[in-house]
Order: structure tokens, then sequence, then C-alpha cells
């Protein structure tokens, strides 16, 4: 008898353990630093998702964006030496390479200083995780540029305040090894409506507007990006058709890259690199674009 109460209070005390062990969750991922030089963070499991052979292109074949192309360059530059440097937010047009330039600034700057400078994506869903990846990597030796492509909030969505408190606020502020660099269409992340309802219903108007413009200005850097010209469309087309050698004679390379642009309703580096895939298609030649 004793033997069966015995076994049936082990039984009991692992079921006890089990759900314990449920309740506290996944213990943390052992992040291997060596494993990729850019990363996806996966809150779940608190991991750092190693990404092998990431989507970019080389930064030369980024065009039309030169300006603030050089600022971030210099920014990231400094950063990845050691020195102070900003967040940064890229903002505007759609298609223009704001998060192609992203990835090509780091794999560039990586590169010329022969350091283990790390780019780690934060999905926009994933923004209130923050502050536990930012727990990770205050630990870490490592330098790190903390990504969020196509950043906005919407009505009623509360994460934007995590990610104040991740850039520039709370007690402990943002760790000197990490920076956040995010890209939207939108100057101030949340839409318009948005904050004309908090004026319209907040005791203070002016000090709800406030709260929603300060998320932005967690950024040092605002860096724009319009709608490209014909000729830095057509620049766009050449560089790429020279980099992977089409062979396509340029006045019906340019003819047909602008027909390409007016059927897609206008011109940006997406819609040149898109007619590109195609030509390259039809051509029979891949595309390696690292």
């Amino acid at each position: 008898m004793s033997d069966d109460i015995n076994a049936q209070v082990l039984a009991e005390i692992r079921r006890l353990a089990d759900a314990v062990e449920r309740l506290a969750g996944p213990p943390p991922a052992v992040n291997d630093w060596n494993a990729a030089d850019c990363f996806v963070w996966v809150p779940s499991n608190l991991k750092l998702q190693p990404v092998p052979r990431p989507n970019r292109i080389a930064l030369t074949l980024i065009r039309g964006v030169d300006h603030v192309r050089d600022i971030l360059h210099e920014n990231t530059l400094r950063f990845a030496e050691g020195y102070p440097a900003n967040n940064v937010l890229l903002w505007g047009a759609r298609g223009m390479g704001k998060s192609s330039l992203v990835k090509a600034v780091h794999e560039d700057v990586r590169v010329a200083t022969g350091s283990s400078l790390k780019l780690v994506e934060v999905h926009r869903e994933d923004i209130a995780s923050l502050p536990g990846l930012l727990d990770i990597l205050k630990s870490s030796k490592q330098r790190v540029i903390l990504f969020c492509d196509d950043l906005s909030f919407d009505h009623d969505d509360t994460a934007y305040k995590s990610l104040k408190a991740a850039l520039d606020g709370g007690i402990e502020g943002r760790p000197d090894n990490v920076l956040f660099y995010a890209t939207s269409n939108r100057r101030h992340l949340l839409p318009r409506n948005m904050m004309e309802n908090e004026q319209s219903t907040a005791i203070n108007p002016s000090e709800a507007v406030e709260e929603k413009v300060s998320l932005s200005d967690r950024f040092g850097l605002w860096l724009g990006f319009h709608k490209c010209s014909q000729d830095d469309y057509l620049a766009m087309i050449d560089g790429y058709a020279a980099h992977f050698n089409l062979g396509l004679d340029q006045e019906t390379l340019h003819a047909e890259a602008l027909e390409w642009a007016t059927t897609r309703g206008g011109r940006s580096g997406r819609v040149a690199w898109q007619y590109i895939q195609d030509l390259a298609g039809r051509l029979r030649k891949p595309l390696d674009r690292t």
C-alpha cells in the first residue's frame, strides 16, 4: 500500500513540476554571435535566429539617394568604430530603397572596418518585446543595430510606448552598444487621424499631440526619401544592367524600363529592380545580388 501511495505522490510532484515549468515558459536560447552577421529576433524563446544568406544588394547598386546614403553610412561607421551615433528613422516614398540601404550600409561598414557589427531585425509585431531584447544585448560585447522595417502604429496601438522607452527612456536608457534603425512611410509613425482624434478628445489637445509626435523625436536622424526623377530611375536601370551584364543596348533598355514604370504607375528603386528581374528572366541570366 505504501508503495502505491509513494508512486501517487511522485506522480503528483511531477505533474506540479511540469505545470510550474510551463508557467515559467521556455528557457532562454543560447545565442551564438559567430553564427552569422545578421539575425532575426524571436521573442517566444528569446532567441536570435541567424540568417546565413541575408536578402541584400551591394551599396554601389543603390542610386538616387546619395545624400541620405552618405549620412547613414557615416553614422553607422562611427558606431562600428565605438563612437557615439544616433538612432535613425528612414521615412518617405515607398520603394525607394530604405530597407535595402540599411542592409547594404551595414555590410559595407562591417567589411570596411573589419568589425563584428551585427544587424538584428525586429518584426513590427514584436516591438513590445524590445525591453527583453535589450536586456540580452546590454551584457554582450557585440555592437548591434536593431532594424525594424515598415514601422508604423495604428489606432489604439500602445506598442509605441515600449519603443519610446527602448529608444531613449527608462531608468537604464539604451545600451551604448545598441542602435535602432527603422523605416516607415510616415514621418511621425502614427496616422494623422490618430493624432487628431487624441487632440479632439484630450483636456489639453497640444499635450496629446506632443505625446504622439515625441516618438519620432527619439530618432536623432530623420532621413527623407522622395520619389525619384526619370534620370535617377534610368541611372538605377543602367547600374543594374551593367552590374549583372545583361547586355541590352541602352536605347532599348531605357524604352522598356520607362514602359515598365508606366504600367506600374510610377518610378522607384523597387520598380527598377522588378524590371531588371523581368529582363534577366527573359534573357535567362541569374541575378547574384551579392
